[in-house]
């Protein structure tokens, strides 16, 4: 791999008519002009990334109403949650005076009442294949390089879509492989890198009682991703992890050294992880200690993803060659923290600075290139 290539996590800025239309396909309703404006949407967003200086470009997520709940719609079994149950954060006593900043939309999170309650089979097979042809369609005019496109994992999917049906947590992971099989496979047979998103691996650490809890899940939920990869080829495939697309305190989140082990164990060869916001910034530090395989590479967020500074290239220069440092400038690829459009409607970076970051990261990896370079003798 070329050092220092740039990429993001996935979600994009999307216009605020397709928001729209999500919406009303999310309630339920006929949406005529759906297919054209998403289209629409992905050429856009493909050329200004692009344009931006990105190397590995994707669809923006635009089809998808949440990059983990968008999966109600393409597999059968879903329904509004039976339970009210919901846990509290305990930021919420830690610092009583904080205000969250969600976004503008007053239908955040659409999709999140939602849980399992009946048996998990694919529904939908063609809609990923509607992404494919989109992302592949605006590729060849913008000129993209190269092209990936996310997937939640099944793990993700059980955090954010409780089971209600299933006799066991097992159960479910299992019904939800087979089901998300199709689309990883989809993916990667159309040429494109697979990327799953995986924040389960390090986000809700405070829901368990210890620590070992939630690594037993997560062990859990690696074994469940592993299998339904099984047969695809590492190299195109990548995690990603997070902590959660907040900008708040973060005081209860899992450190990196308690969980790379468990990370680790993925087959995917990339691991797309937050580098850049002021809790996990230093974590570069871990694989000092932390031996990476040969075989495995790493995307740091060097921008971002929920606030408007707009980082310097040499701050962006200089975090990629910490971890350029401890593992190689040809095994590191500058990414962002997490997606600007997590859930359509929820937006915390003004689009116009959503390009200005990416043009950013663009210049800051070409800084950290100029700086491999030898010096010329005088």
């Amino acid at each position: 791999m070329e050092p220092f290539l740039t990429t993001h996590t996935g979600s994009l800025p999307r216009p605020s008519d397709l928001e729209e239309l999500l919406y009303e396909r999310e309630d339920g309703e006929e949406v005529p002009g759906f297919d054209r404006s998403v289209l629409e949407a992905v050429e856009t967003t493909v050329r200004r990334q692009v344009d931006a200086g990105v190397d590995v470009v994707n669809d923006g997520e635009m089809s998808k109403i949440g990059y983990s709940t968008y999966v109600a719609r393409r597999l059968t079994g879903f329904g509004p949650n039976p339970s009210e149950f919901r846990r509290v954060h305990p930021e919420t006593a830690d610092f009583p005076d904080f205000t969250p900043v969600l976004g503008s939309s007053s239908r955040r999170f659409i999709g999140l009442g939602n849980a399992c309650v009946g048996e998990v089979t694919l529904r939908d097979p063609d809609a990923v294949q509607v992404d494919i042809a989109n992302l592949k369609a605006a590729a060849g005019p913008a000129g993209a390089r190269e092209l990936f496109m996310s997937a939640a994992s099944p793990g993700v999917i059980s955090a954010f879509l409780p089971n209600h049906h299933y006799a066991t947590r097992q159960e479910y992971l299992a019904a939800l492989v087979e089901a998300m099989r199709p689309e990883y496979k989809a993916i990667v047979d159309a040429g494109l890198m697979l990327q799953l998103d995986c924040p389960d691996l390090a986000m809700m650490r405070w829901a368990y009682p210890s620590l070992e809890d939630f690594r037993r899940e997560a062990a859990e939920n690696v074994e469940a991703l592993n299998e339904a990869v099984a047969g695809l080829p590492p190299e195109r495939m990548r995690v990603h992890l997070c902590w959660g697309n907040s900008e708040s305190p973060h005081t209860h989140d899992v450190e990196l050294p308690d969980i790379i082990d468990i990370v680790l164990r993925t087959v995917p060869a990339g691991i797309s992880l937050e580098g850049a916001n002021p809790r996990h910034a230093h974590e570069w530090e871990v694989f000092e200690d932390v031996k990476l395989p040969d075989d495995r590479y790493l995307v740091p967020g060097v921008i971002e993803s929920v606030n408007n500074f707009v980082e310097h290239p040499d701050l962006i220069a200089q975090r990629l060659g910490n971890y350029a440092k401890v593992v190689g400038a040809e095994r590191v690829m500058g990414g962002s923290d997490c997606g600007f459009g997590t859930f359509a409607g929820v937006s915390r970076v003004a689009p116009s600075i959503v390009w200005a970051k990416m043009a950013a990261l663009a210049e800051g990896a070409r800084r950290a290139r100029a700086r491999l370079s030898p010096p010329r003798s005088s």
